[in-house]
């Protein structure tokens, strides 16, 4: 399953983090030469950046792609990174068939009911390879962290690792940090008994659970009362808000409490300017600027995942240009729409459509010097941060999301400030709202009618509103939010309770 760890004399770790993906990945030449790239986005930065103030840390990842699988079978690796080599078939299944397949459409609402889904032979066989996917992390960690360390685990991938790690290591002080939406207790319930209670069970192995909202730590309480042979947990709610959490006793063991946190990441809002103002992101907006000329945009920048709601998006668009023509020739949609988990059919027919439907609005008003939609198919980072810094509006529809990090970063680059257009759907809506025009993700006339609205916002308006979402979106950097998780385990009293 997972390679051997490595022979190290030197001090263990004390502080350890697991995710599924790692800080850098390995590209293997034709002439077999490897060579290390680091991870880009604001998380991965963050957490480097804050392992990097506890000398000897571990980052635990899986070894993703030809390259990363090289590295491990030479024995490369960076210091302070260990990848895991995981049977392919066994990481398809973990990661296609239940990680992106189940949970990522349970969390986020996403299931064609009447269809979806349909839990049979095939689904118990896919979840035992979760199993031994988040047991191969859980093996690791257990082998290589000192005696009451701090081990952090990152999201839904890796669900089952806290439990079994606790079996292994009691003594370890883990957290688990969930980056999407937790199900409702509904659509919690949809899953078989016995999965919902290992999944809940494994999550409670943490001394702490963080989610981006309350909303979704509250959903998990919600769904984590538990009764029956295999132990009983209850959540607490006081009302004086000193801990939210869940006491639970797992068999005849000791009782133990799991803290349940809200910890809203932000994001590096001078890193992010940095980057913004590099060459090849002037060159990108130049290139903007040519095609844009001096109409107002509108800005998105999303993967074409299901939960972001990119269809429903461009019919508000064409709705606003069919019912307000005064905006025709006056304003340009810029898309980004950077495919995503192509070997999953679901979304390589949603990529399609919202390519399709970006081309019928174009041919319904596009003319010899306008084009409406400029779709952008390419995962272009540069090319995104100059859509940031040119944007009058941004656009962030999703269904339901666990933050969406795109609503915080255009008010931070945005040159001339830009109204925000903002789904209820959002983890950024609690955070946001005040300065946001909000709308309900599923209603298009009231998504056009925003647009409108926020096409029309007068200069200074924007401007005071662009001032205090940025505000709000640095409030809690990558590296402040990992330090505050890391603090909270290493001075938090243990969450065991006694017998």
């Amino acid at each position: 399953m997972a390679s051997e760890a490595p022979k190290d004399h030197s001090a263990p770790p004390r502080v350890l983090v697991a995710a599924n993906r790692g800080p850098l990945s390995y590209a293997l030449a034709e002439d077999g030469t490897l060579s290390a790239r680091r991870g880009g986005g604001g998380l991965v930065s963050g957490l480097s950046a804050a392992l990097a103030e506890h000398p000897g840390s571990l980052w635990v990842c899986a070894a993703l792609g030809r390259g990363d699988r090289e590295a491990v079978r030479r024995g490369v690796s960076e210091p302070g990174v260990r990848m895991l080599e995981i049977d392919p078939d066994v990481y398809d299944d973990a990661y296609n068939g239940i990680a992106n397949s189940v949970l990522w459409f349970t969390h986020h609402g996403l299931y064609d009911v009447p269809r979806e889904p349909v839990f049979d032979a095939e689904f118990r066989r896919r979840w035992a390879s979760y199993r031994a996917y988040n047991r191969a992390f859980a093996d690791v960690l257990a082998a290589q962290a000192a005696p009451g360390a701090a081990v952090l685990i990152q999201d839904y991938h890796l669900s089952l690792a806290p439990g079994l790690l606790r079996e292994a290591r009691p003594d370890l002080r883990i957290g688990h940090f969930t980056h999407t939406p937790w199900a409702s207790a509904d659509q919690l319930a949809m899953l078989p008994d016995d999965i919902r209670e290992e999944l809940v069970w494994g999550m409670l192995g943490a001394d702490e659970l963080g989610f981006h909202t309350w909303a979704w730590a509250s959903a998990f309480m919600s769904g984590a009362r538990l009764d029956g042979p295999g132990g009983v947990a209850d959540p607490v709610w006081p009302t004086g808000d000193p801990w939210r959490g869940v006491v639970h006793r797992r068999g005849g063991g000791p009782r133990r409490r799991t803290r349940v946190m809200a910890r809203p990441l932000g994001v590096d809002g001078d890193e992010l300017r940095a980057l913004a103002r590099r060459p090849e992101v002037d060159e990108r907006l130049a290139a903007l600027r040519a095609e844009v000329a001096d109409r107002k945009t509108i800005v998105r920048v999303d993967r074409t995942e299901l939960s972001k709601n990119i269809v429903r998006g461009l019919l508000a668009y064409r709705e606003l240009l069919r019912e307000r023509p005064e905006w025709r020739g006056r304003v340009v949609h810029l898309a980004s729409a950077y495919p995503s988990r192509q070997d999953l059919a679901v979304y390589r027919e949603y990529t399609a459509a919202v390519a399709t439907l970006a081309a019928d609005i174009n041919d319904e008003f596009g003319t010899a010097d306008w084009t409406p939609v400029l779709l952008s198919v390419q995962d272009d980072f540069p090319r995104s941060l100059a859509a940031y810094r040119l944007a009058d509006v941004a656009l962030i529809n999703p269904l339901r999301d666990g933050m969406n990090l795109v609503a915080k970063e255009i008010p931070v680059v945005s040159e001339r400030g830009c109204a925000l257009v903002l789904s209820m759907g959002a983890g950024a809506y609690g955070e946001l709202r005040e300065d946001a025009l909000t709308v309900n993700p599923y209603d298009v006339s009231a998504t056009a009618a925003a647009l409108h609205e926020a096409l029309s916002m007068g200069d200074a308006e924007r401007a005071d509103r662009t001032k205090r979402l940025a505000a709000a979106a640095v409030a809690l950097p990558p590296a402040r939010w990992f330090a505050d998780q890391l603090d909270a385990l290493l001075t938090e009293a243990s969450g065991a309770e006694g017998a």
